[in-house]
């Protein structure tokens, strides 16, 4: 990291020192008080977690440029890719932000959620089941990847075998909001999205012949109203919950484990309690969360701090994973503490744009995590686990564990 003034630094997101451990560059940001400039993203940061928690609530700022300024446009070789985009619930703003948040709300209500809980529990036994007489296993695609993806699918109606073609697709198209990948990556997203809509359009047309009373259905039931989603939305919203959801609850669930082994329980009755497993949840989403950049734009003039002025239409990113680590926003920011009192967060957002799944994400982590450590008390780390090349989407490569 190369301080080049007082605000602006520079620092290869791919450098693995960094993408390891991002946390020690954050606080060299935060030395900083208010906003730094990133050169290789070309953008503002925000850092501190009051900053970053009023501005994702904040009028003043937006997903989308104010009328008069573009979003810069995707290239020329990804456009099916950006028609997947063209109605996701991230991608939108008032009104139809609210239209179609609204209809998606009615068919992805809490109790639906909730009446999964003992399908969650089962899918985690039956994953348990399958490695824990071998005393040894890779977490991330035996345990924390079958479950969300299968959660996934279940909610929506998608049939469980097409899911090894779901994470195929997705982990593809997420390369592109890394905003580091290459040529390559976005030629595979644009063939993965062209894959995946059509797979989309093949349920669509078969939940309208034969309908059931998953979310896929429910959605297109909705059509025959007045303001009812379009195929089109649907399928930018079944995209949206897919992609958004089963790949930050997989590297949610990897990172949460790695913590938990490092910082192990002084009181063995956490996972005992779902108030106690609930803050447990709450601390890991903080402690090492998977999405650590958001981006806004200004939608008029605005000062932050006492020396930046942000003019209209300026990008900004928002790290997430700094304001999880804020001196000034949590007492010993750096430290694993399930009894903090000052447990908080931003992993999930905030305003507008808070995520939607986050009633399913935080329910799958409290069974992955309460089962896992249920069943498998003496889980320990076979191995050192190392983070992948990329620092948008913070999660490891792998997690080898083992157990007597």
């Amino acid at each position: 990291m190369h301080w080049q003034s007082a605000r602006h630094f520079s620092l290869d997101p791919k450098d693995p020192l960094f993408y390891e451990n991002p946390y020690a560059a954050y606080r060299e940001m935060q030395k900083r008080s208010g906003p730094v400039y990133w050169e290789e993203y070309g953008m503002w940061c925000l850092t501190g977690f009051d900053e970053v928690n009023r501005c994702l609530r904040d009028k003043r700022f937006a997903r989308l440029p104010p009328s008069g300024f573009e979003r810069k446009p995707y290239a020329a070789h990804l456009k099916e890719f950006a028609e997947t985009e063209r109605y996701s619930l991230l991608a939108l703003e008032p009104p139809e932000h609210t239209r179609l948040r609204r209809l998606v709300n009615r068919a992805f209500v809490s109790r639906q959620v909730e009446s999964m809980e003992a399908e969650i529990v089962n899918l985690a036994h039956a994953c348990i089941d399958s490695f824990e007489g071998k005393g040894e296993a890779e977490l991330l695609s035996q345990y924390a990847t079958p479950i969300p993806v299968t959660v996934i699918a279940r909610l929506l109606g998608i049939p469980e075998s097409s899911t090894d073609n779901l994470l195929a697709w997705s982990h593809s198209m997420v390369k592109v909001y890394t905003m580091t990948q290459s040529h390559k990556d976005e030629l595979e997203a644009n063939n993965a999205s062209i894959e995946f809509m059509e797979f989309l359009k093949e349920q669509i047309e078969s939940r309208r012949r034969t309908p059931d009373d998953k979310l896929l259905s429910q959605l297109i039931s909705l059509q025959s109203e007045r303001d009812g989603p379009s195929d089109a939305e649907i399928i930018s919203v079944v995209i949206l919950l897919l992609n958004a959801g089963h790949e930050a609850t997989v590297h949610q669930i990897g990172n949460a484990v790695a913590s938990i082994i490092r910082h192990p329980p002084d009181n063995p009755q956490w996972w005992q309690n779902k108030k106690e497993a609930e803050k447990v949840v709450a601390e890991c989403l903080r402690y090492d969360a998977p999405l650590h950049l958001f981006t806004r734009y200004a939608q008029e003039d605005v000062q932050l701090g006492t020396e930046v002025k942000i003019t209209t239409g300026t990008e900004i990113a928002l790290l997430l994973g700094a304001a999880n680590h804020c001196p000034m926003g949590f007492d010993s920011a750096d430290t694993f503490n399930v009894t903090r009192a000052d447990a908080n967060h931003v992993s999930l957002g905030a305003g507008t744009h808070f995520c939607i799944g986050a009633p399913l994400a935080k329910l799958e982590l409290r069974i992955a995590l309460s089962e896992l450590f249920e069943r498998l008390p003496t889980i320990e780390l076979a191995s050192e686990p190392r983070y992948r090349d990329s620092f948008h989407f913070h999660g490891l490569e792998s997690l080898h564990v083992k157990w007597s």
